[in-house]
């Protein structure tokens, strides 16, 4: 793989400087000699503030208001919600949706935005593999091993660069060490089981101290699951009535052999067929601790493969298409599955660096660096034969100087370079090779101003994407912005609003895409001359406490220029449907909240009431809908806390989405009953916790709307699951 001329010369600066941006800017305020004086059974070093809440670690934006919307999930509540894609871990979260294109591939889905417009990190730095590309395309992120996952609304995710313009997911875990240690060792593990989907899962991690300046860290990880149970049909009714009704025309026609298979496909009950995943990992890590500043590297490897549920029919759409749809469809074996099933292996290998340099006295505090190296394969097999291979190879590298408050004054700049290999192999490579070469530099500043709080983000993104053997090179200049005012009431109750411009270069995939794509079963059209993608965006939101309850509201708006998107445009080429990338204005409004009342609170025993929302409307400037946008869903918990025990059940209610784009199917509203216990047996109930629960008690059917897949891949049905999480 050869790099550019800038590549060398950036990373030969990171590697110079020996430094790294940190995945926890709360240290930002707390250096390592303090947090050697955390206890010794708060080996993950969480921090809380006032009001005994964690606080957030995305780099830089430490309790700046431009970050309008911050969840965080860990503890039991990661243990809860674990799933093999972050997408659905993420999922019961306020403003989160999921791309759920099959139980092996599923990407966040913030504000009705994702692919290009959400950002997913590890420890602050981008994933690097090519998620982004497709919905079919696994995100290359363990959760097995994650220590918390945080999802980061609002302009200031921005600074992560011109795709967070939904938002960004960042994935904590603990491969490269955050502190020194006073253990002689540390431990955490935890394995599941489930009933749906005959879930086993296992992973563990290991830091021991290498004397008193380095720490040794390692970890891996391993998930299996059998074809998922579904409840009722695994066809919509839509689908399955355009089925029989083609089983019956080739009854007439005299074919009944073709007949039976469509009726079978139609009528299949119980399990998706081609669902089942098998995922590994493993990562090491070692870091090096002198004074207040660091340095660490680690090395990784993410290992999948999962089954691509097909659309039922789809090879007789036009006989003559047939022959390019070998795989697609296959007459069912005695297994279940067709002997042509579309399956995905892929494999990422990542190397990192992270550190922190303290520079004492003048204007700047500390210099971080941050720089990720990935070489990814992804291969599409077409039964026993490989169909297409993706690969990916990569490299971002960030670095930013933390400013020395002064007074009410604080902040950062930095600068981010980014390198993109992308080439697709293959009969039915549909997208051309292409490399993207990207640069930026970014500010975040704040100041008191009297009783309010004045907040400036700004990023400026310099990016070439060319294609070679299409000769065809673009090139993007992009400025993005956000201004913010904030004021805090004593009772520490805070309201803000924020207005942001930012703007965006189409991705390769966006540029380049023309040809059959076999895991998504459409035809896929790019166009090399979209222009780049610009909007304007305004945001409202209060949080804080108030009286008893914790609340978290945000009502923002979005106005886009050239906004580029994937359409089902009514045609078939390959007797595939085209899907074309398009480009209009368009806007987007939405809602989000969160409210946590205590009802009961009398020391021993409390009990909780939790309330979640959200709502998003998306259209073109026609009034056209936009494809797969989530619905309205509501959130309603009642949980209760003892010592030993938390016991909680949660109702969670979606919309039926009528709001559909030409030739998009509408879903129907439905509702999933949950209810979980947690034990913690040992002391201070921090240590173990034995988990139960029963997710969809009613064995409810649901589809989620932003899925391509959501025709015949619905969401699990009754499930049973048994978790156990310790940390020695």
């Amino acid at each position: 793989m050869r790099f550019p001329p800038s590549l060398a010369c950036t990373s030969l600066l990171v590697l110079t400087l020996g430094l790294a941006v940190p995945a926890h800017a709360e240290e930002q305020r707390e250096s390592n000699t303090a947090a050697q004086d955390a206890p010794s059974d708060d080996f993950h070093d969480r921090r809380v503030d006032d009001f005994g809440e964690i606080v957030v670690s995305a780099v830089g934006v430490t309790q700046l208001d431009v970050l309008a919307g911050t969840s965080v999930m860990e503890g039991t509540e990661l243990q809860s919600n674990l799933d093999g894609q972050v997408g659905e871990v993420l999922a019961k979260l306020p403003g989160v949706s999921a791309t759920g294109f099959s139980p092996g591939a599923s990407r966040p889905v913030l504000r009705g935005f994702s692919g290009e417009r959400v950002k997913v990190l590890v420890d602050g730095l981008g994933a690097l593999d090519a998620s982004n590309t497709s919905a079919d395309h696994a995100v290359s992120i363990d959760p097995l091993t994650a220590e918390r996952i945080e999802v980061l609304r609002g302009p200031a995710v921005l600074l992560f660069g011109s795709q967070a313009i939904g938002g960004a997911v960042n994935v904590i875990d603990k491969r490269i060490p955050l502190r020194r240690m006073k253990e002689p060792f540390h431990i955490d593990a935890l394995a599941g089981f489930n009933t749906a989907a005959d879930l086993r899962e296992g992973g563990a991690s290991l830091d021991l101290p290498l004397g008193q300046m380095f720490v040794f860290h390692a970890d891996g990880a391993y998930r299996k699951t059998d074809d998922l149970s579904v409840p009722g049909y695994v066809i919509a009714p839509g689908l399955r009535t355009d089925l029989l009704a083609d089983a019956a025309e080739h009854e007439l026609d005299g074919e009944p052999d073709e007949a039976e298979e469509l009726r079978e496909a139609a009528l299949q009950r119980g399990k998706l067929p081609n669902s089942a995943t098998e995922t590994w990992s493993a990562n090491a890590g070692l870091a090096l601790f002198a004074g207040e500043s660091n340095l660490g590297f680690s090395f990784g490897i993410y290992d999948t493969s999962y089954g691509v549920p097909g659309r039922p029919g789809m090879g007789h759409l036009h006989e003559e298409g047939a022959a390019s749809l070998k795989g697609l469809v296959a007459a069912e074996g005695e297994d279940g599955h067709g002997e042509g099933d579309v399956t995905i292996g892929m494999r990422q290998y990542r190397a990192d660096m992270r550190g922190e340099l303290a520079l004492g006295g003048g204007f700047f505090s500390q210099l971080r660096t941050r720089v990720g190296y990935s070489d990814y394969t992804h291969t599409e097999f077409e039964g026993d034969e490989v169909g297409t291979v993706f690969k990916v190879a990569g490299i971002e590298a960030r670095a930013e100087l933390i400013q020395k408050q002064q007074g009410s004054w604080r902040g950062s700049i930095g600068t981010q370079y980014y390198f993109r290999d992308f080439e697709a192999i293959g009969a039915e490579a549909f997208v051309a090779p292409n490399r993207t070469d990207q640069f930026a530099v970014f500010a975040l500043q704040e100041v008191g101003v009297g009783p309010v709080q004045l907040e400036f983000a700004g990023r400026y993104e310099s990016t070439a994407v060319n294609s070679n053997p299409l000769g065809v090179e673009r090139d993007f200049s992009t400025l993005s912005g956000a201004i913010g005012i904030a004021h805090e009431t004593e009772g520490g109750l805070r309201f803000g609003v924020t207005g942001s411009r930012a703007q965006r270069a189409p991705s390769g995939e966006e540029l380049f895409s023309d040809g059959p794509h076999i895991a998504t079963q459409a035809y896929e059209v790019g166009d090399p001359g979209l222009s780049k993608e610009s909007a304007w965006g305004l945001e409202g939101y209060v949080r804080g406490r108030l009286g008893l309850a914790d609340i978290s509201f945000a009502v923002f708006k979005n106005w886009f220029s050239d906004y580029i998107y994937l359409s089902e445009t009514g045609l078939e080429e390959d007797a595939l449907p085209v899907f074309a990338y398009l480009q209009g204005d368009a806007s987007y409004f939405g809602v989000e909240g969160e409210v946590t009342l205590p009802i009961i609170d009398s020391g021993p025993f409390r009990l909780v009431a939790d309330l979640r929302g959200d709502y998003v409307r998306a259209r073109l400037s026609d009034g056209t809908p936009l494809p797969r946008i989530p619905p309205l869903s509501l959130l309603g918990a009642l949980e209760g806390k003892t010592e030993h025990f938390d016991g909680r059940v949660e109702v969670q209610w979606f919309d039926s989405q009528t709001s559909t784009a030409p030739f998009e199917t509408a879903t129907d509203s439905f509702a999933f009953v949950n209810a979980s216990l947690a034990w913690k047996p040992l002391r201070g109930g921090n240590n173990l916790t034995i988990l139960f629960q029963v997710d969809n008690i009613f064995n409810a059917e649901g589809r989620r709307h932003a899925s391509f897949t959501k025709d015949f891949v619905p969401l699990a049905g009754r499930n049973f699951k048994l978790s156990a999480r310790v940390s020695l």
